[in-house]
């Protein structure tokens, strides 16, 4: 699969381990280095602003999509090679997956999750057939993959699409499979029209 452009999703705090912001920086590397152009929320803050200055460092090409609201609080990365200020959170998400070829988690919060499982979700119900990939960086999402296989377990989650995630913790690694990676095509429900117990 031809990877142009990677959407990256991460925190806008840099976290507790310096690991952290040292992943985040080799990712802006390796994907200026690859001639692969960043897509990311647009801020100078934590991860994000670490990630980017290192893409835009090793010549880059880095573009933000940010709500119009976060750039009046002066959080907005000024010096990308290009800054799209978008109405609202729904539509920044909407045109960063436009953007993009491929989906990205880095460690981050509650927001970060909620980017990465969007764009699983979209997968799932064949919205698009773009890779999905966590960079687990020391560790950081295990509770969550964990948990995820509990869902597969309790059949919330197909197995085909959790074992359709790519997930690395060396950034090589991860591009390299996200640009072999072939489309899962498998619907997202799970014994639709199953029986109804207790009814």
């Amino acid at each position: 699969m031809q990877i142009k452009s990677v959407c990256v999703y991460c925190g806008s705090s840099p976290g507790l381990m310096p690991e952290y912001r040292d992943a985040a920086i080799s990712v802006g590397r390796l994907l200026a280095q690859e001639g692969i152009t960043l897509v990311y929320g647009g801020g100078n803050v934590g991860l994000m602003g670490a990630m980017a200055d290192s893409a835009l460092a090793h010549g880059g090409r880095v573009i933000g999509v940010i709500p119009h609201a976060l750039v009046a609080m002066e959080v907005a990365h000024r010096g990308v090679s290009e800054l799209l200020a978008v109405g609202d959170m729904h539509e920044r998400k909407k045109k960063m997956a436009d953007l993009a070829d491929a989906f990205v988690a880095l460690p981050g919060g509650i927001g970060t999750l909620e980017e990465i499982f969007e764009a699983m979700t979209w997968t799932q119900l064949c919205i698009h057939d773009k890779p999905c990939g966590f960079l687990n960086t020391c560790g950081y999402y295990d509770a969550l993959f964990q948990f995820m296989r509990h869902m597969t377990e309790q059949r919330f989650f197909k197995k085909e699409h959790l074992e359709s995630l790519i997930i690395e913790s060396d950034e090589n690694l991860l591009l390299s499979r996200l640009k072999s990676h072939v489309p899962t095509r498998s619907e997202k429900w799970i014994d639709r029209g199953g029986p109804k117990t207790g009814l």
